[in-house]
């Protein structure tokens, strides 16, 4: 039996529970009697409520982001009718800002808000020693990172083997970028180096090859970086896959010499891009160089061979359609290998919502909170973007239509193009989701050409090379009689693991019998 009893509702199997593993690490002599359970936010709340009442806990905590909110929820309402007597803990960041107001802390005993790493051991010894604080919400102040023990030996065998596993060389970050909850850290803090490392070093030995990393900024502070990846590089060859949150503009010779030497399908760098409109940079008070960021995005596509996801944000305070084309259109011909586009949420805490009033934005009242509407973006044109939005990650990211999205923006505006097939797609099928890859290329070829007047042999010859790369072993309809044998595919169409750490993303890696 455990007293204390960590609960997570992670957004896919393949997810870990990072945070959580954090506070096991901090229990000190609490440690023999806390325990995790890992669950996914769509698994049956009984079911769930059953595994933690099997262990008899006295305490309960449960780590709240914006995908698990409404079921935390129903989760806390359902162990609060099983067992009143059971004390339930909440912290993360969906609870962490405006706190008072929300139903969910209304059904809990304890919030702790912010990083709740030593503070969560500190209020258990609490309760179990009869001293319960009066106080229900919980403001600690930021944990030594000198002193914090790590989590990543709370990462067992099996997690190794089946789920993501996150690291972080950092906490905070420097910017103030008003629709992140990063706009709120006070100053980047570092974890100590030579400890990181052997923690790394520990993970390498136990099997782990590949390493998600969780900081908003890695390459801050270049000298620190550039140790991390020569760490990293001198154990490439064991098949490693690194991901990366970069900072756009900073990439100076001694980095870009060191990224230059890691091979295929062991790097990949995310890069939020969000807005390339300077008075929408201001506004949000995203402060970075554009000019030198496109230099960077050239270089690194052009002399490296690192996977580069971008990011670009659809609602921005002030944006309108044009501008959201334009820096679309600017992103996509210096060719990433993906861009993300997304819909602005309003995260609790933000600062973006201070300018909600000036720019008419409303927000959906329920998680993930995304903006319905705008002064320059009606709720109509929002559901079509969101539906670009997919669309775009089906075709434009997923790697499988190579050949095809060289085609958009050749002649005219990328986005107009996309957004005009986007339409038609899902006016014809009326769906964004469970389409199998021959329906996609028998869409892809009739909308391109019905909907948007494209030329027939231009979609299919792009189309048809598309396929000879694909996992179909027999041509779709649309291009039978074109390409009826499909060759050997090229060894470098897709590193094995970048398409590895995908799926893994995509939630398609099969789930390990329990």
């Amino acid at each position: 039996m455990s007293n204390i009893v960590l609960v997570a509702l992670n957004a896919r199997y393949q997810h870990s529970a990072f945070g959580l593993r954090y506070l096991l690490a901090n229990m000190a002599e609490l440690r023999p009697q806390s325990c995790l359970l890992e669950f996914e936010h769509g698994d049956v709340l009984e079911e769930v409520a059953e595994a933690i009442a099997r262990l008899e806990p006295r305490i309960i905590a449960i780590s709240v982001y914006i995908w698990n909110a409404e079921a935390s929820a129903r989760l806390v309402r359902l162990l609060k009718q099983i067992a009143p007597e059971w004390t339930v803990v909440l912290g993360g960041p969906e609870v962490s800002h405006e706190t008072e107001a929300q139903p969910l802390v209304q059904l809990a005993d304890y919030v702790i808000c912010g990083e709740g790493d030593v503070a969560f051991a500190e209020l258990c010894r609490a309760i179990l020693a009869g001293r319960a604080p009066e106080e229900k919400i919980l403001r600690p102040p930021l944990p030594d990172l000198q002193r914090l023990q790590l989590p990543y030996d709370e990462y067992s065998a099996r997690d190794i083997a089946h789920r993501l596993i996150y690291v972080e060389r950092s906490r905070g970050c420097p910017y103030r970028c008003a629709f992140c909850l990063s706009a709120l850290d006070e100053r980047v803090r570092l974890f100590p180096r030579h400890r990181f490392l052997q923690a790394m070093a520990d993970l390498l030995a136990r099997g782990v090859r590949q390493f998600k990393f969780v900081d908003r900024t890695f390459n801050l502070a270049t000298e620190d970086c550039v140790a991390i990846l020569e760490f990293f590089l001198h154990h490439v060859h064991l098949g490693l896959f690194i991901h990366l949150e970069m900072v756009p503009d900073r990439l100076p010779l001694a980095l870009r010499a060191l990224i230059q030497r890691f091979p295929a399908g062991s790097l990949q760098f995310e890069v939020g891009i969000q807005s390339f409109n300077p008075e929408v940079q201001e506004r949000i008070e995203r402060r970075w160089d554009r000019e030198q960021t496109i230099n960077n995005l050239r270089w690194l596509i052009a002399e490296s061979a690192v996977h580069l996801h971008t990011d670009l944000i659809i609602g921005l305070p002030g944006e309108s359609l044009r501008s959201i084309a334009d820096g679309f259109d600017q992103l996509l011909a210096l060719n990433p290998h993906e861009i993300q586009v997304g819909i602005l949420k309003r995260l609790r805490g933000a600062p973006v919502c201070r300018l909600s009033a000036d720019y008419a934005m409303r927000f959906n009242p329920d998680p993930p909170y995304d903006l319905l509407a705008s002064d320059q973006l009606d709720f109509l044109l929002l559901r079509r973007l969101k539906r670009f939005a997919r669309y775009w990650d089906l075709f434009g990211n997923s790697g499988r239509f190579k050949q095809l999205r060289q085609l958009f923006g050749r002649q005219g505006s990328a986005f107009e193009q996309f957004l005009q097939l986007s339409d038609w797609l899902y006016a014809t099928i009326g769906r964004t989701h469970a389409i199998t890859l021959r329906d996609q290329f028998n869409h892809l070829c009739q909308g391109l050409q019905e909907g948007s007047g494209w030329d027939r042999h231009e979609v299919i010859t792009a189309l048809a090379i598309d396929f000879q790369h694909s996992s179909l072993t027999e041509p779709p309809e649309c291009l039978q009689g074109i390409s009826s044998k499909k060759p050997l595919r090229p060894a470098s169409h897709l590193p094995t693991r970048q398409a590895r750490h995908r799926a893994w993303q995509e939630g398609e890696a099969a789930k390990p019998v329990a």
